[in-house]
């Protein structure tokens, strides 16, 4: 009879135990997660578990969170929070959705640097990408010590910054992200890049302001190494580059249409009607091609350009000051003929 006993009561503990382990196993490995392709989820610094709990709920559409309650208590989860993007597949179990957000395993984001005419506009863009907000991003490229620090003043800043995608954490800081700039700079201005700029007598700086004005002239892609050359030209020849986009940027009007001799006038070293070289630094933060149109700039002996009076967008040149007023009295009458003022 006692031997009876014990082999039942071995049966139910064997039972209970199989059932708890299918429990278990249920709740650690189920797939909870009704999401249709690999889905972000943004894990703040001021996140609590609750809030943990909610972006699981609402990100991913999880259908129970038991199993991830049951770890976080288990593990104390809630008093080690990381911070992070955390990129979690639709097959993810509960288990390896937990064990990524508790020790912090990152996926990288992509983060674009835009080519745009300022840095207040980059600083907005780039805040919508990682965690840092647009005020302590704004403060550090505000900062004349910092700046100063990495070899640029508040004019040549702009050209720190190339225009690409990269792969960055959602946590970077504002410091590590102007750090991680400064690698794409000094990995973009590579040897080859170096020679060519040098080739011209041109700064990285340099070209990169000559690029900025390049991409305010046209759109064109084709006719860029066009409008490079032309500058680089005058540049050559001790000539006033008189290019009327920095007189847009001096008078920071971008919304002028037509620039009138009263604009000429404007006192600023953006001005290149009225101060001879290039501007004291970009305009805007220009392209790849903008830049590349500047190395691989197309030789010709152009001295003149206005835009065509068809409003394709292209340019018409010349090499003397009677075609170019000829190609400008064209336009000219084209703007008054739209009431274009």
């Amino acid at each position: 009879m006692k031997y009876k006993k014990t082999i039942s009561v071995l049966l139910c503990l064997f039972l209970i135990a199989t059932f708890t382990s299918a429990i278990g196993y249920n709740l650690l490995f189920n797939h909870p997660f009704h999401i249709e392709k690999s889905t972000y989820l943004y894990i703040d610094k001021d996140d609590t578990i609750d809030s943990v709990y909610t972006k699981l709920e609402s990100r991913l559409n999880a259908t129970t969170l038991r199993g991830f309650r049951l770890l976080s208590s288990v593990y104390g989860y809630q008093d080690q929070i990381h911070s992070g993007a955390y990129k979690i597949a639709p097959e993810y179990t509960t288990w390896q959705t937990f064990h990524r957000l508790r020790h912090g395993m990152q996926t990288p984001v992509r983060l674009t640097i835009p080519s745009v005419r300022t840095l207040d506009k980059l600083v907005k863009t780039v805040s919508k990408q990682i965690m840092a907000d647009s005020a302590s991003l704004s403060g550090l490229l505000n900062d004349s010590i910092f700046y100063t620090h990495l070899g640029y003043n508040s004019n040549t800043l702009p050209a720190l910054f190339i225009p690409n995608t990269y792969e960055v954490y959602w946590t970077i800081s504002p410091k590590q992200f102007i750090e991680r700039m400064q690698k794409e700079h000094k990995r973009f201005w590579n040897e080859e890049r170096m020679k060519k700029a040098q080739s011209i007598g041109l700064t990285p700086v340099e070209v990169t302001t000559l690029a900025s004005i390049v991409e305010e002239e046209t759109i064109k892609k084709s006719e860029k190494p066009m409008v490079a050359g032309l500058y680089i030209n005058r540049l050559h020849k001790g000539m006033p580059l008189q290019a009327d986009p920095t007189v847009k940027f001096a008078l920071q009007d971008f919304t002028l249409k037509r620039i009138l001799y009263k604009h000429l006038e404007c006192e600023s070293p953006y001005n290149t009607y009225k101060n001879p070289g290039l501007p004291p630094g970009p305009i805007r933060i220009p392209s790849i091609d903008g830049i590349e149109s500047v190395l691989n700039y197309t030789r010709h002996n152009y001295l003149y350009m206005c835009a065509k009076e068809d409003f394709s967008g292209y340019h018409n040149f010349a090499e003397n000051m009677t075609k170019h007023l000829q190609n400008a009295a064209r336009y000219q009458r084209e703007l008054n003929k739209r009431n274009i003022h």
